[in-house]
């Protein structure tokens, strides 16, 4: 029983009890610790074993020092004070912006308005009509700007669409394991039935579609009304990319099974290996191929800002796109996002920027086009320093780098520090991650945050922060706790 019981309205105990449930291992226990951490070191404490925390646990770009593209900020410095247009020629000759720099400022001012007021619910027609341009030059087919809802990040679409999706308790959507925990915990809060289906490490964590079927088929055989399939593509927390023949397999078996299908595509430009395939692209094909067939599939795609080369996590810009979708189901869509009135609206610039950004022969393009390869192939050469870091540690096997921005290896741990865990109440890899990053400074969220297999532990990392120097103290880490428990 709390101790504030008897002296407020609300305790633990008469909360909604669906917000106790849900779990989100990303900004859980540790991360609220490292945070601890690097409040002390900013204080100037000396007593810790590290000068600097490393938030490898969260996707969180520029907290890390990856730089902004300078296109987008300029835009955006004009689009928070207008009046900065008024000097074109101060911004031109002295402050080292370029003429389209001003030109896509002034068209979204003419778009929007003002950043400053509220946008159509669904986000301004006008920028609508650029994610729909630029979804048709990616996949070849047509995308129409009244099925394309601009959201405060892909996480507000997935909000918005599992309040549709989720009717009743006894609702299920397949998600896969391991996963971003905002689907467990988003179904937990909605009282919904997350039914698991497990990734293939074996194959590099493809999805593997005779356990998709088992899953559906055992929760239909309990009772649970399937609704929706998750994919992550390419994979959070394992970063691989889908084939287009494992596209195809989920779609076909979504259309067998008339699931909605929910294409969380929000790493599409973070792939090394492999090629990145929309499922709005693969959709589109099947179609064509067979309009029968495919005739009613439902499909959400959504993107983000806050990821790739942009990493504007804290503009919270995003979108969603619906193919399929009963026109009476779309209505209540729109409504519930009114409900929130408008994602933010320079967060709806930004998602402009990002699927229209300087084309070549602009005046801006040369330094995009730098900066953008620039920061992927950091990603890359940081991604590969930790692959191999881990290739070398006792234990620890992990899939080359595919993309995202994230491994997920595998760690085997002595039946001695498995002990110590169960003294401490923690899984393995939490208490394998809590010893980390009290000795280290070091960040990563355990793998029983994502779900994995039973007798299986993991961890997951990103390679965002800059250097590499944070990677040999997981090294030294890891070599003396295996020693430990030995």
């Amino acid at each position: 029983m709390s101790s504030t019981t008897a002296l407020r309205s609300l305790n633990i105990n008469n909360i909604n009890p669906h917000v106790v449930e849900a779990k989100y291992a990303v900004r859980g226990e540790l991360a609220v610790r490292s945070e601890e951490y690097r409040a002390k070191l900013a204080k100037g404490d000396t007593s810790l074993p590290f000068d600097k925390v490393i938030s490898a646990n969260i996707g969180n770009p520029q907290q890390l020092d990856q730089k902004p593209i300078t296109f987008f900020r300029q835009v955006l410095s004009l689009l928070e004070y207008p009046p900065l247009l008024e000097h074109e020629d101060v911004l031109l000759n002295q402050l080292g912006y370029k003429a389209d720099v001003v030109e896509r400022a002034r068209w979204l001012l003419k778009t929007v308005g003002s950043v400053g007021a509220y946008s159509a619910s669904a986000g301004a027609p006008g920028i609508k009509e650029s994610v729909a341009k630029f979804i048709e030059r990616r996949d070849g087919f047509p995308a129409d700007p009244k099925d394309i809802y601009l959201s405060a990040g892909a996480s507000s679409g997935v909000n918005t669409l599992l309040h549709i999706i989720c009717a009743s308790p006894n609702t299920g959507v397949l998600v896969p394991i391991p996963q971003y925990p905002l689907y467990t915990a988003s179904l937990a809060v909605l009282d919904a039935k997350c039914v698991p289906y497990y990734l293939d490490e074996s194959k590099g964590w493809g999805t593997d579609l005779e356990a998709i079927k088992g899953a559906h088929k055992k929760a239909v055989s309990e009772g649970i009304d399937v609704r929706s399939i998750v994919i992550i593509n390419p994979g959070n927390p394992t970063g691989a990319s889908l084939s287009a023949e494992d596209v195809k397999a989920v779609i076909d078996f979504a259309a067998q099974e008339k699931l909605v299908v929910m294409a969380d595509e929000v790493y599409q430009t973070n792939v090394f290996k492999g090629k990145f395939h929309s499922f709005k692209g693969v959709l589109r094909e099947m179609q064509k191929a067979d309009p029968e067939k495919y005739k009613y599939v439902e499909l959400a795609s959504l993107h983000s800002v806050s990821k790739g080369m942009v990493g504007e996590c804290g503009h919270r810009g995003g979108y969603f796109e619906l193919c399929g979708f009963d026109p009476e189901v779309q209505e209540q869509i729109y409504k519930f996002v009114s409900i929130s009135l408008c994602a933010p609206v320079i967060g709806q610039c930004l998602v402009e920027m990002m699927v229209n950004p300087p084309q070549e022969g602009s005046p801006s393009y040369e330094l995009y086009k730098q900066e953008w390869d620039g920061i992927f192939a950091g990603l890359q050469k940081r991604a590969t320093a930790l692959y191999e870091a881990f290739k070398e540690m006792e234990g620890v096997e992990c899939d080359d780098p595919q993309g995202s921005m994230y491994l997920f290896p595998t760690i085997k741990l002595s039946p001695k520090a498995i002990e110590a865990a169960k003294k401490e109440g923690r899984s393995p890899d939490e208490f394998y991650a809590f010893r980390l990053l009290d000795a280290t400074g070091v960040c990563v969220v355990a793998g029983s945050g994502f779900g994995q297999k039973e007798d299986t532990l993991h961890f997951r990392t990103t390679f965002l922060a800059p250097g590499t120097e944070w990677v040999g103290r997981i090294t030294k880490f890891h070599s003396e706790f295996m020693e430990e428990f030995r």
